[in-house]
């Protein structure tokens, strides 16, 4: 009688079907990474959630942090660059959230 193999982890195999599986537009490659470059924080008061004319739009919960994070722009642009390479945005546009 042979015995059957030790099971193979499944995450390895989850993680490639979801890498298959995701959209391989600018938009989801910053929504991915996007946690990571911004921290936590600043994730949970602002999203990426559209492409305008080569800029990805970032949807704010209030006005204060859509300016702050203008102002920033530049070193979240970095941080995203040094995450994503090429698949990087160029600029980036802050909008407060409809309510």
């Amino acid at each position: 009688m042979r015995r059957r193999p030790a099971p193979r982890p499944a995450g390895p195999a989850l993680r490639a079907a979801l890498q298959g599986a995701a959209p391989q537009t600018r938009l989801a490659a910053v929504q991915a990474a996007w946690g990571e470059a911004v921290g936590e924080r600043v994730a949970r008061a602002a999203q990426p959630v559209c492409e305008r004319e080569a800029a990805i739009v970032v949807e704010c919960s209030d006005p204060v942090w859509a300016q702050e994070l203008d102002l920033m722009q530049a070193e979240v642009l970095e941080r995203l660059g040094e995450r994503l390479g090429e698949r990087a945005p160029q600029s980036l546009r802050f909008r407060v959230k409809d309510a």
